[in-house]
């Protein structure tokens, strides 16, 4: 019988050429979509990592003397960081569990400058023009421990506060932390006082409620009290007093 020059082959061969081709552009898809994460992931590790020069809001950098000027020009405080970036536990905690979190970015980004004082074991992490000045703040602001959370005015020089680590906390709950503390700069209270003259000497009275209960078990402390229950109970008290305090001052 007569074939007539038909062909099973031939007549596939339309099909397994549109195949090869999808499989072809699947395959250069599949590459370029690769890249394009590899790239978004690239760019994402370079924006989250410690600037060595320069300062911009709501960014960590090492360059100390930058985020002074962008933090006197936009009037914002600045949340020094004292950590050691390569060995600290408690450091490395706080920063998966409160400074990688979007909610915490997105709140610095429009309210803070972060500065990273790094005390890393490996000595390449610092640029060395910025280690003795590291060892100098340090000093100048008492730090004894890591990590360690000093909170300045915009003049990039008045220490407002501090902070420090905790298993429990949260973005959200550093942030009310961060703004309990910046509430009370002296420009911040001194532009209360002007805009409620009203309630001026209650406000003040209030802060120097909350200085002097805290200041209360930080002399008590430096006594080194043995651990007992009557000093567990002393302390206690204390922090009791100390929230009180701070309930007082909230009702501003």
């Amino acid at each position: 019988m007569r074939d007539n020059g038909f062909s099973f082959d031939s007549a596939l061969a339309p099909k397994r050429q549109y195949q090869e081709s999808m499989k072809l552009l699947n395959s250069t898809l599949g590459v370029f979509f690769a890249g394009a994460l590899s790239l978004a992931a690239q760019n994402k590790e370079a924006e989250e990592a410690v600037q060595t020069e320069g300062a911009k809001v709501g960014h960590w950098t090492m360059d100390f003397d930058a985020a002074k000027k962008v933090a006197a020009d936009k009037k914002l405080p600045l949340l020094l960081n004292f950590t050691g970036s390569d060995w600290c536990g408690w450091c490395k905690l706080m920063d998966k569990g409160v400074f990688a979190k979007d909610e915490w970015k997105k709140y610095a980004g429009e309210n803070v400058l972060l500065v990273t004082l790094d005390f890393p074991k490996d000595k390449s992490i610092v640029p060395k023009k910025y280690v003795e000045r590291n060892n100098d703040l340090k000093t100048k602001f008492a730090v004894r421990g890591y990590p360690s959370y000093v909170i300045l005015d915009s003049d990039g020089e008045t220490k407002i506060g501090q902070l420090g680590a905790g298993r429990d906390k949260t973005p959200e709950s550093f942030i009310a932390e961060f703004e309990a503390v910046v509430r009370l700069s002296p420009a911040n209270v001194e532009a209360y006082v002007k805009e409620n003259p009203d309630k001026a000497d209650a406000f003040k009275a209030a802060i120097k409620g909350v200085d002097d209960a805290k200041k209360a078990l930080s002399d008590w402390i430096k006594t080194r009290p043995e651990r007992n229950e009557e000093n567990t109970k002393k302390f206690e008290a204390f922090q009791k007093a100390i929230k009180a305090a701070q309930g007082e001052l909230s009702k501003f």
